[in-house]
């Protein structure tokens, strides 16, 4: 499969696996190691069976980092909340489909208030659900587990998924990133980014060891993939 020379390709370490007792010191390690996303997943219990954070936390870390905070709403009617994730300082949110009543209505309200837009699906998703929003949105994050617990095995299946999105995404001639988030390693970090991803999610593989090696890692293999003439 080609390179995909067009896109940036970008590491978005996932702070659910942070060590929350140092999660300040440990944000700034990734962004030393040239990071320039963090994912944030936000979960409720409800559309996944995990609680992890929300507003509270997001707004006390904002004013350490200058990462893009990469938000991933894993929760029931995430449009009563979209715009209190914004004012705490989500740069991109991210929606799953699967929550969502009017995928457009709330799309138009994110674009109204200037954050770049996402749309999730779940594994058992069909990836076609999300092709009549392409047009709408900077994004799509595939899961490549079942949401809502860290350290799971990507599911093989996804990756032809991936596949699709990206020849999808090519076909209509837009400019949307493919991210993926579940089961992210240096074996599995190969097999996405041929596929199609480019904005890759990690967070036991990043956040457990030496978690500025772990990113700087991580990061340099993702720019290999890259041709020089993109650098």
């Amino acid at each position: 499969m080609e390179n995909k020379t067009h896109r940036k390709y970008v590491l978005s370490p996932s702070i659910l696996a942070a060590d929350f007792t140092r999660l300040g010191e440990e944000i700034k390690a990734v962004e030393d190691a040239g990071a320039t996303y963090l994912h944030v997943d936000v979960m409720d219990g409800i559309f996944v069976p995990s609680i992890s954070f929300g507003m509270p936390v997001i707004a006390s870390i904002r004013n350490c980092t200058k990462l893009i905070f990469d938000v991933h709403l894993m929760i029931t009617e995430p449009e009563r909340y979209v715009e209190d994730f914004i004012n705490c300082g989500a740069d991109i949110i991210t929606l799953h489909l699967e929550t969502l009543k009017e995928p457009e209505k709330v799309i138009a309200l994110l674009r109204s208030k200037h954050v770049k837009v996402g749309l999730s699906v779940n594994p058992k998703t069909n990836i076609e659900e999300v092709f009549p929003y392409l047009h709408l949105v900077d994004m799509v994050l595939i899961m490549t587990v079942q949401p809502g617990f860290g350290g799971q095995k990507y599911l093989d299946y996804c990756t032809e998924k991936i596949v699709t999105l990206y020849e999808q995404i090519k076909k209509s001639n837009l400019m949307v990133d493919i991210e993926v988030d579940g089961g992210i390693n240096e074996e599995t970090l190969p097999i996405v980014l041929e596929a199609g991803a480019n904005v890759i999610v990690a967070g036991s593989s990043v956040f457990r060891g030496d978690v500025h090696s772990n990113a700087k890692r991580f990061r340099q293999k993702i720019e290999e993939f890259i041709p020089v003439s993109n650098n």
